[in-house]
């Protein structure tokens, strides 16, 4: 045998011991943990509930208004001053809570935009039951962007040429509705999409082994108490504070809306795709990494005390929550 002939076959036998030590994915446990996974959260559907009016040139109409600091009463705050959509934002500002057009700040921090319209109700205190209805609201705020009435609004944008063709285009008078209406198609096509989807579809291995590990805990700990559905949130209201109270006692939250003593500190919980991205927490903007606040969830929500490794655990798997596009783009960053 030559030298040659014998080096290579040393080579492939020392590949062939090293490929058998090597341990593969525990699979047998990851099947077993999406199987528990498919019967409480759901992949995000394709469309958003209300969507099936929604023409190309309503969305077009409603993107344009989202992007326009006109609607404010200084034309410069927009819908996307505050739910940032470009320069691959997660659809927040990132700010504790906004500020307004005449500088002074908001009580609460600006949600996501993206997936939105597949919460059961709008605002933290859930005041608003669909995005047209919520798109109206921070136009008038006094705070937010602060125009008088809605009649002031009309009349500003209908004396635009170009809006006069959009709404034309769009077969749409205009009217307040209207231009809420318009915000809410462009809305409702603000879904994303991400790995935790492929793994609930049925691919085991959209996941590593470590964030199936954490999924597990993530259940397991008890979170799926509020989060759970396609949105692993913005399905309930629940207490801020369930087994211990919140720091912040301030804001009563839903009371704040039904007036009813039973609704103190109760809270829209929020939905956590994207969430890796979505800081900093909580409807007070206060806490600012995502590890503080698993931590603090668990402990105040759920009575539990959580190491670190837990905590660090429970955060891999909820950065599987970011859309691939978004996971993509801050991830070059």
């Amino acid at each position: 045998m030559s030298v040659k002939r014998l080096i290579l076959l040393t080579l492939l036998f020392a590949f062939f011991i090293l490929s058998c030590g090597k341990k593969g994915p525990d699979t047998k446990m990851m099947k077993e943990v999406q199987s528990k996974a498919q019967g409480i959260f759901a992949a995000i559907p394709d469309k958003m509930p209300g969507s099936e009016n929604d023409t190309p040139a309503i969305i077009e109409l409603g993107k344009k208004l989202y992007f326009d600091g006109r609607l404010s009463a200084n034309d410069k705050i927009s819908c996307n001053t505050c739910h940032i959509i470009d320069g691959k934002r997660a659809g927040v500002d990132n700010e504790e809570t906004s500020e307004g057009v005449t500088g002074e700040h908001g009580p609460r921090n600006s949600p996501t935009v993206f997936n939105a319209g597949f919460q059961f109700a709008q605002f933290w205190d859930g005041r608003e039951k669909d995005l047209k209805a919520q798109a109206m609201g921070p136009i008038l705020n006094p705070i937010e962007m602060a125009m008088p009435d809605s009649n002031s609004v009309v009349k500003k944008i209908a004396a635009i040429d170009e809006y006069k063709a959009l709404f034309k285009k769009a077969g749409m008078k205009i009217t307040f509705a209207n231009i809420a209406e318009a915000i809410a198609a462009f809305e409702r096509t603000l879904i994303t999409h991400d790995k935790f989807d492929n793994f609930l579809k049925g691919n085991v291995l959209a996941l590593t082994e470590n964030e199936v590990k954490g999924l597990d805990l993530f259940i397991g700990k008890g979170c799926i108490t509020c989060h759970t559905g396609s949105m692993l949130g913005g399905n309930m209201f629940q207490k801020m504070g369930l087994v211990k109270p919140y720091a912040d006692t301030k804001d009563t939250g839903r009371m704040e809306v039904t007036k009813n003593e039973a609704d103190k500190f109760m809270f829209k919980v929020p939905l956590l795709r994207n969430v890796a991205l979505t800081d900093p927490y909580f409807h007070d903007g206060e806490v600012k990494t995502l590890e503080e606040a698993v931590k603090i969830m668990a402990d105040i929500q759920l009575g539990q005390q959580l190491t670190d490794q837990e905590v660090k655990s429970i955060v891999l798997f909820l950065n599987t929550l970011t859309d691939k596009n978004l996971a993509a783009a801050n991830a070059a960053k």
